[in-house]
């Protein structure tokens, strides 16, 4: 074998390789974009005003066990790109951490232990920040496993990021904590 046939078959398998790659690359998008379900359009009530999405966001995740949550709803809600953010200290480590998730991660995660447990978040207080098409609201939240349930299991505050396009506002993230004894709510989020 001389070295242009070496040269030859070098060039042969590199040129196989790279149009399988691309083959692989072109067909991927397909298959990530079948598992996410069509959003619908949004109600306008829902997404009209800072106090609109704050509101529709509780009223959606909320309810008492057994109750299915709309999870269509729920999606109109978020951005393309949203994120939900629970973050916290891991009780066996004492490492405090944060999880990423999309809408739809989230959907999947915690919306059937929703369901099945019952799950009520109240705002207790707000405090809003906007510039122009963007916006943060501190929200504090208390939660409930009934909507009867006078005292609640949980405590914490939902940092919600905002973006108005021009039509409507959208959810861009939420980043959670819960308040636990040695990380207590601050009073000035309390009211």
């Amino acid at each position: 074998m001389t070295i242009v046939d070496s040269d030859m078959k070098l060039l042969t398998i590199l040129l196989v390789l790279l149009v399988s790659s691309v083959s692989i690359f072109a067909q991927t998008p397909a298959i990530a974009l079948s598992a996410v379900p069509a959003v619908k359009e949004a109600n306008p009530a829902d997404v009209s005003s800072i106090e609109a999405i704050m509101k529709a966001v509780y009223d959606v995740i909320s309810g008492d066990a057994g109750q299915k949550r709309d999870w269509d709803r729920f999606r109109t809600l978020f951005h393309k790109d949203a994120k939900l953010i629970p973050t916290g200290k891991n009780p066996q480590t004492g490492i405090t951490g944060a999880r990423f998730l999309t809408p739809e991660d989230y959907i999947q995660r915690a919306g059937p232990s929703l369901e099945k447990d019952g799950f009520h978040e109240r705002e207790l207080s707000r405090k809003v920040e906007q510039h122009g098409t963007i916006a943060h609201v501190f929200s504090t939240y208390v939660t409930f496993r009934n909507k009867n349930d006078k005292d609640p299991f949980m405590r914490g505050i939902n940092s919600f990021q905002l973006l108005n396009d021009g039509k409507r506002w959208w959810v861009v993230s939420i980043y959670w904590l819960a308040e636990t004894p040695d990380n207590p709510i601050p009073a000035k989020y309390l009211n």
